[in-house]
């Protein structure tokens, strides 16, 4: 069965739905493999390279929760 990416990726779907937009590949004016962006610019960029693509996209979920963990700590005036 094949599984979609909103299944297997939710905290992606969530953030090209609600907020911005994912960039995967490199290029030449970033070193990063993986990017999350807004209209504001960079939100999160991950390292040059991942062993899988699964792997790049995992990443980005793991800084999700690190990046709301830093913002509620920011909104209450304490530090992550």
């Amino acid at each position: 069965m094949v599984e979609t990416v909103e299944r297997a990726y939710p905290h992606l779907a969530r953030w090209v739905k609600t907020q911005g937009w994912v960039e995967i590949g490199l290029d030449a004016y970033r070193p990063s493999f993986v990017r999350a962006l807004d209209e504001g610019g960079m939100v999160w960029e991950g390292t040059t390279s991942y062993p899988t693509i699964d792997a790049a996209l995992r990443a980005r979920r793991r800084s999700t929760g690190v990046a709301a963990r830093a913002a509620k700590a920011s909104e209450a005036g304490t530090a992550a």
